[in-house]
């Protein structure tokens, strides 16, 4: 991330905040200037902190309803708050910041009792899977449109240690089964002893994910598995021989102007905050400011603006195990799987702001509509990417799924509106899944009854959720940290409502 300031507006004052120190590139460097990216001293941050707030967006009118939706779930405690960005037209339509940010039962950053922070639009989020599509699957088409993998090339190709065992059913999963979910893989990698959280071990998580036993035949089931995205961000690293945090920052969010997002690793944090033990929690404490943050790393100064997700519980059977249990997570990466490896994983990792995801929506749009973008993928890669690509993919599915919808409506309506579509997926034991995204699937809630299948989108176990459609040239992005109310209830159901009625105020 580059150092760059924005003024947040709360309970009444105004607050300088600072984004942490460049990854990568500069997005547009001066003719004859290097691309190498700068230290920033405390002389330039000052002079930068003139840098004006963007002008805020006024909603159009119809999206009274969705506004309501949010704030009386906030109010019924099953999250604290949110970001909503819709965009339509190729225009952000709206954007609005909701709740709270920080509780109020939990500590400020001085370790103290502190009053709850508002949130607001520029809060940055854990975006938990959205890893998946936005950094690790961008990252992965970008080797497929060098030559450098194939989709249907088996993975113990690039892995050998995926298969070490010679087992026959190993030798059968490819590229395209890990990018679908249809690998045969477990959920995760096993995390009940306690390997990465006293000191963090990605070797072991890689370990882990390459032995980990299938459990159904390759290529024959969905099944959701971050173990698919782990190998996936492997096979990444070890074809460019750069770590996935670097490579994404330089080749797939630098392209984009995505200054507000990236892997924050603990190991890279610098600044005047402490940050516990090698991969787990944030602590009270004075950290080192140095005149200068190196290139490479990322500043603690960012904490007051990044939304906690969760007190880290790992190992409760045994908390003398775990030196970081209970300690707030701020800062650092819910995943329990993508902590234990140091913060920087393919399924998971990735903070970034709502307004940040909407700018990859729309290059994304504007990309496959054939308008000028700055998408670091091709048009036609992208159309293939979101079009059915599981094993056993047949044309005409899509058609298929949306004939079902518009049947099921006329014979099963929905009660409370005849014109929403009753169920996910459309085709009972059709899951269709391109590659890094989610078209029809039982996780296609955040899809909303409105928009066709055919639209597609990802969710983040943290509370965060991205919907696009193409026809009508819409996205939704909706960023919270919902876990952070213990005990809350997933969000499927507030995600589903909020496409839903966004679409109603498009009047699409």
């Amino acid at each position: 991330m580059r150092k760059v300031f924005r003024k947040a507006a709360v309970a009444g004052t105004v607050m300088l905040v600072v984004v942490g120190c460049s990854h990568g590139e500069p997005t547009h460097p001066a003719k004859g200037t290097s691309t190498a990216s700068a230290p920033t001293s405390r002389a330039q941050r000052s002079l930068r902190a003139t840098v004006p707030k963007m002008p805020d967006v006024v909603p159009p009118p119809g999206f009274e309803a969705v506004s309501k939706l949010i704030n009386d779930a906030v109010a019924a405690e099953k999250l604290p708050g949110a970001v909503l960005v819709v965009g339509h037209g190729g225009n952000i339509v709206f954007h609005e910041a909701y709740g709270v940010r920080r509780l109020a039962s939990e500590p400020g950053l001085d370790g103290k009792p502190a009053p709850a922070d508002p949130m607001t639009e520029d809060t940055i989020f854990d975006l938990a899977s959205l890893t998946k599509p936005i950094a690790t699957t961008t990252a992965i088409m970008q080797l497929y449109e060098q030559g450098a993998v194939r989709v249907d090339d088996p993975v113990q190709q690039y892995l050998p240690d995926f298969n070490l065992a010679n087992d026959p059913r190993r030798a059968r999963v490819t590229i395209r089964m890990l990018l679908t979910h249809t690998s045969g893989e477990k959920d995760d990698v096993e995390l009940k002893d306690p390997w990465g959280l006293e000191r963090a071990d990605k070797a072991e998580g890689f370990r882990r994910a390459f032995t980990t036993p299938l459990e159904s035949e390759p290529g024959t089931v969905f099944h959701y598995s971050d173990i698919n995205y782990i190998l996936l961000g492997a096979l990444l690293e070890k074809i460019t021989g750069e770590t996935l945090d670097v490579y994404v920052q330089r080749k797939v969010f630098a392209p984009l102007g995505l200054q507000e997002t990236s892997y924050l690793p603990p190991a890279k944090a610098c600044g005047p905050h402490t940050i516990r033990g090698v991969a787990v929690g944030w602590a009270p404490g004075e950290g080192t400011e140095p005149d200068e943050c190196p290139a490479g790393t990322w500043s603690t100064e960012l904490l007051p603006r990044i939304a906690p997700t969760a007190r880290d519980e790992e190992n409760a059977a045994d908390p003398s195990k775990n030196p970081d249990f209970n300690y707030l997570l701020w800062g650092t990466v819910h995943d329990m799987t993508a902590r234990r490896m140091g913060g920087v994983a393919g399924h998971a990792g990735v903070f970034s702001t709502a307004r940040d995801v909407s700018t990859f929506a729309q290059a994304l749009l504007d990309r496959l509509a054939g308008r000028p973008s700055e998408f670091p993928l091709t048009q036609a890669t992208l159309e293939m990417m979101i079009s059915p690509q599981q094993p056993g993919h047949a044309p005409g599915q899509l058609e298929a799924a949306n004939t079902a919808t518009r049947e099921a409506v006329a014979t099963r309506p929905n009660t409370r509106d005849p014109l929403l579509a009753p169920r996910y997926p459309a085709i009972p034991g059709q899951n269709l899944r391109g590659f890094g995204w989610d078209i029809d699937t039982p996780l296609s809630g955040a899809r909303g009854r409105v928009f066709p299948v055919g639209s597609f989108g990802h969710t983040g176990f943290t509370g965060t959720s991205i919907w696009i459609d193409p026809t009508s040239d819409t996205y939704v992005v909706l960023l919270s940290n919902s876990i952070l109310v213990r005990g809350s209830a997933p969000i499927s159901d507030l995600r589903g409502e909020v496409a839903t009625l966004t679409a109603r105020a498009l009047d699409l």
